[in-house]
């Protein structure tokens, strides 16, 4: 959206009168300061001054045992997947407890559900009992209300709360301030933190997908993440520290409490009180924490399986991304992973949930496919009914002709119900049982609107929540969306991050990654991203069956629309999705290439398991004028 010169700032000036905007001056955002410092507590609930009352665990025993072992030049870390989401949470509970001196949290989206209030009440006791504890957050998707963050500024003197890119210097954003911010600012507007980090003592840190929201910890009865992270203690801990504090004092971080609505708050009001809703399911919630505590089970989970691994690496944008005069040139995350790729010799396993992909990783793609010996690649991606994001979906979908023939991919797309996924369903029907409980116990008949669901684009912001929501499909239950982003490299290297190798983690997000030189390690991630590609939890994309007559011309005419910016109207796609049928003869899946594929397999149509409604029209839609759009979703 763009204005002409002055009648652009007039606009921009109208929508923020009507906003109710209105600008602190430095004196005042001193004294609002100054007030949730005044309110902050001092006390530490611990006598001791070697460890804080830590909560012992082997956990986090795993950095100093990873330390001891390291020399110079023979690092030595402890590394372990974390697959399940309720395992991951568990984990995060029980290395808060366990730190001594210090904890930096860094995130995009943290709600204000019973996942996001657990880890706070964690943070905030921590701090009580004498650690650090420093909470990064994006402005974008980060609490819903100002006066939590006026809470959380007024709390304790050893727990700090910054926000990063805040548009109009304000902690949330009306509908018409992001209308003024697209036309002010549209390039600040979309650059976000997408950057996601648990340090611990700055010797053992979480990286990975998973926000805090109950979505990434199965603890969602309507549509939940199947997600994937990563835990590592050892040296390279030193390096994610490094990377967070980089972060803490840029200049766009900005502390909580000098936010124009949040200090508002506090020079009206004073500093408020800790507000905690009610949890939609206690019992849940209380199992989990005991759990967290739960020494022996620590040692089973996350102790016995973790791999020792020598060669890690963390590799993080640093928000110098986000200066105006930051060269074009300037190595980034992204470009440090297409690397990684482009070192592949026999197979890439790529496990993103948004397969739009940039102008420079269609290059690459395009380049090694034209190898003589090219590498496989193995694409596990979001079916049009699992992705929570069906914006992104039309714009994959435009180009699938482009993926199969000129990179060679061999796409699965994950289902909305897989059979083998590992998502604690016993844990989200005990949740959903408590929820209508209380609800009954408290509301009567009455029923709470559906969580809107917060993408992870700015794209969900300006269309709405609902335009960018998951498509109706023919059955109810529990929908399961990929948001794993993994890469294996000729089961050597793993890759465990946040970037989904799409534009906006080039372009406009911070991102950031572990990777791993392990042959065992690589192995087992791949057997992870095996399994969601497996038939009973995806589909394969393969060519349609060819026309009978002129499939040339069908085919031409399909390349020529395809490479239209907008009108890409042609409505005979070049593929379609495509069902296992086992039998005698299909003992086993096979490729798309095989000989055999069309055998044992069966077309289901473009998006199967979708209800016919007017999100299928919209998706194709998309998918003929939603071009321009591919940079920022």
């Amino acid at each position: 959206m763009t204005f002409p010169g002055g009648a652009r700032w007039l606009a921009l000036a109208a929508l923020l009168f009507a906003s109710g905007c209105t600008t602190l001056s430095f004196g005042q955002r001193d004294r609002a300061q100054q007030v949730a410092f005044d309110a902050r507590a001092r006390e530490v609930a611990c006598v001791r001054t070697d460890d804080a009352c830590a909560q012992p665990s082997p956990l986090r025993d795993l950095g100093d045992r990873a330390m001891a072992a390291s020399v110079p030049g023979a690092p030595m870390h402890y590394a372990l997947i974390l697959d399940r989401g309720p395992d991951a949470l568990v984990a995060r509970l029980n290395l808060i407890r366990s730190a001594r001196k210090t904890i930096d949290l860094q995130t995009y989206i943290f709600d204000e559900d019973d996942a996001g209030h657990l880890v706070l009440d964690e943070l905030l006791a921590a701090a009580r009992r004498g650690v650090r504890v420093r909470l990064l957050v994006d402005q974008l998707s980060a609490l819903k209300k100002a006066s939590t963050l006026a809470a959380l500024a007024s709390q304790h003197a050893n727990f700090d709360l910054r926000v990063y890119n805040p548009m109009f210097n304000d902690s949330r954003m009306s509908y018409p301030k992001y209308l003024a911010a697209s036309i002010c600012c549209w390039n600040r507007l979309n650059q976000r933190m997408h950057s996601k980090l648990l340090l611990v003592d700055d010797v053992v840190g979480v990286t990975g997908g998973r926000n805090y929201q109950d979505d990434y910890y199965d603890w969602s009865s309507e549509y939940t993440f199947r997600d994937r992270d990563i835990i590592v203690a050892g040296p390279v801990a030193r390096e994610m520290a490094a990377n967070f504090e980089t972060f803490w004092n840029f200049e766009r971080s900005v502390p909580a409490e000098r936010l124009d609505d949040v200090g508002r708050m506090l020079l009206r009001e004073g500093a408020p009180e800790m507000a905690h809703p009610p949890l939609e399911a206690p019992a849940r919630v209380a199992a989990l924490s005991q759990q967290a505590s739960d020494e022996a089970l620590v040692r089973k989970r996350f102790v016995d399986p973790a791999l020792m691994v020598r060669e890690v690496h963390f590799i993080a944008d640093v928000p110098d991304k986000h200066r105006d005069d930051q060269s074009p040139s300037a190595e980034n995350a992204g470009q440090r992973l297409r690397d990684i790729v482009e070192s592949a010799k026999h197979e890439v396993l790529l496990q993103t949930p948004y397969l739009v992909l940039s102008e420079a990783a269609q290059d690459m793609f395009r380049g090694m496919q034209q190898r003589p010996d090219a590498p496989r690649v193995m694409v596990s991606t979001n079916s049009l009914a699992a992705t929570d994001a069906f914006i992104v979906y039309a714009l994959s979908y435009k180009y699938k002709r482009r993926y199969l023939r000129e990179f060679g991919f061999h796409i699965y797309e994950y289902k909305p119900f897989p059979a083998t996924s590992p998502i604690d369903l016993a844990a989200i029907a005990a949740g959903a049982e408590e929820e209508a409980q209380r609800i009954a116990l408290t509301e009567g008949d009455e029923r709470r609107a559906p969580p809107q669901q917060q993408g992870e684009g700015v794209a969900t912001r300006y269309f709405g929540s609902g335009a960018n929501a998951p498509v109706p499909l023919e059955k109810a239950g529990v929908r399961i969306g990929l948001h794993a982003k993994s890469i294996v490299v000729d089961e050597r290297i793993g890759v465990v991050g946040t970037h989904n190798f799409d534009p906006r983690g080039d372009n406009y997000n911070t991102e950031s990654m572990v990777v791993i030189e392990d042959a065992a390690f690589a192995k087992a991630l791949a057997d992870s991203i095996r399994g969601d590609m497996r038939p009973e939890n995806a589909w394969v994309i393969a060519r349609r069956d060819k026309a009978p007559v002129f499939s040339g011309i069908d085919y031409s005419l399909d390349k020529v629309s395809e490479d239209l910016p907008i009108f890409d109207l042609w409505p005979w796609r070049y593929a379609t999705s495509f069902e296992f049928v086992p039998g005698p003869g299909c003992p086993a899946p096979l490729l798309r290439d095989d000989p055999g594929f069309r055998a044992c397999y069966e077309p289901v149509g473009d998006f199967p398991e979708v209800s016919g409604s007017i999100k299928g029209l919209t998706t194709r839609i998309f998918t003929a004028f939603g071009a321009g759009l591919a940079p920022i979703l």
